[in-house]
């Protein structure tokens, strides 16, 4: 049988995909006519049919044993004549039709589906019918989140009754509801709160599910600031290592004259001392939660990174708040005393970064050209411990490098 011919699998194929796509859920909702519903078939030509008669038969004979009878549901077949001089007078099937959607829902198996959807949407139209346009474009999250929906409607509800209400989602207190089931669905209930909140409840500034309390008036979790002070003498009631929210630290009182700033956490615990000093670490790409820190623009700013284009987008990222900053270990003579502890970076940047000074800038590129080696990466706690004791004593004495 030629491959290319319409076969009862290849016809269920073609409506499985505008069942994913969602038309006949959303039909549902915007009553549009879609029965009978009409399928063109791929047939044999004049030629097959003389040169495989015996082939086009059996393919017609395949067709009609899943053909909608007295006691089973599914199409009907659509004939065509064709005179054909070798083989004379033949009725050819060149279209399915599905008289009504039963007939098409069994025949793809989606009848519990279209059932579920069609009392799932009812229960969340009542009650949010500014949600139609939504259901009608996602008809499937409908099905996909089941079991979820009291529950998330319940979510909608309370965030409506109570817009933009300063506390944590900890405190939103309804049966069923936790706040790791907010958690685990922000991305949903942000699609439904986008739509069913007025646009002054939503701050659109705030965006993503890391961002969601933020975006609807939620008080975030507080965001710690972890930093060591390097210097004894300076220690606060006899603490050295300290973990307290971004607002507290900006308000920090301390004799500090230079601040380290390093991503590695363990790099931070071993940071030797260095007088009237501290060191800021395990920040990431959160850095910009330093540029609420006013007092740190009065300050000598040393960043210490890794070295591969990451390192230079971060070390980018603290000279944009604060420009004072210098770096240390980030250029080539580390790099190649290290060779033994190169790496390979697993998606490297391609960021222009204008903010590098002229050294920087040329390791940075060389990186980006792979001129050394594919991707490299030399990863800040592979350094040694003596390198970084030497680059510090530079630091704190720079006439002796002279």
């Amino acid at each position: 049988m030629n491959n290319t011919w319409s076969t009862p699998t290849t016809i269920r194929s073609q409506l499985l995909k505008r069942w994913k796509r969602g038309d006949f859920l959303a039909a549902q909702i915007t009553a549009e006519a879609l029965f009978p519903l009409h399928l063109q078939l791929k047939r044999p030509n004049s030629r097959d049919l003389g040169e495989q008669f015996e082939a086009a038969q059996q393919w017609i004979q395949q067709l009609q044993q899943q053909e909608a009878g007295d006691q089973r549901v599914g199409y009907r077949i659509q004939w065509q004549s064709i005179n054909h001089r070798q083989v004379g007078r033949n009725e050819i099937p060149v279209a399915v039709w599905f008289e009504r959607e039963q007939d098409l829902l069994s025949t793809i198996g989606k009848q519990r589906e279209a059932a579920r959807f069609h009392t799932l949407s009812s229960e969340l139209l009542v009650q949010f019918p500014e949600l139609r346009e939504w259901v009608i474009r996602y008809p499937h999250k409908l099905i996909q989140f089941e079991t979820e929906w009291p529950r998330l409607l319940k979510v909608v509800a309370w965030i409506q009754a109570h817009p933009r209400p300063h506390c944590y989602l900890r405190q939103v207190d309804l049966a069923g509801v936790d706040t790791k089931f907010i958690e685990q669905h922000r991305a949903l209930l942000s699609e439904l709160l986008d739509i069913v909140l007025p646009a002054e409840q939503v701050d659109t500034d705030a965006r993503g599910v890391r961002a969601f309390e933020q975006r609807y008036g939620f008080t975030p979790k507080t965001t710690l600031i972890r930093f060591r002070i390097l210097d004894p003498t300076l220690a606060i009631a006899g603490l050295t290592d300290i973990s307290i929210p971004v607002e507290q630290f900006a308000e920090l009182r301390v004799a500090v004259e230079h601040v380290f700033i390093t991503e590695n956490e363990i790099n931070g615990l071993a940071f030797p001392p260095y007088p009237k000093s501290l060191v800021i670490f395990g920040l990431g790409y959160g850095l910009q939660l330093l540029q609420q820190v006013e007092w740190l623009k009065q300050r000598s700013i040393t960043y210490w990174g890794d070295i591969d284009t990451h390192g230079f987008a971060m070390l980018e990222q603290v000279r944009h708040y604060l420009p004072q900053t210098h770096s240390i270990l980030m250029e080539r003579q580390t790099l190649l005393d290290h060779r033994a502890f190169w790496g390979e970076e697993q998606t490297p940047t391609q960021r222009t970064l204008p903010l590098l000074t002229e050294e920087e800038q040329a390791l940075y590129q060389l990186l980006l050209k792979q001129e050394l080696a594919p991707q490299l990466r030399l990863e800040q706690e592979r350094i040694g411990y003596t390198s970084l004791c030497q680059a510090l004593s530079r630091l704190q004495n720079p006439e002796e490098n002279g």
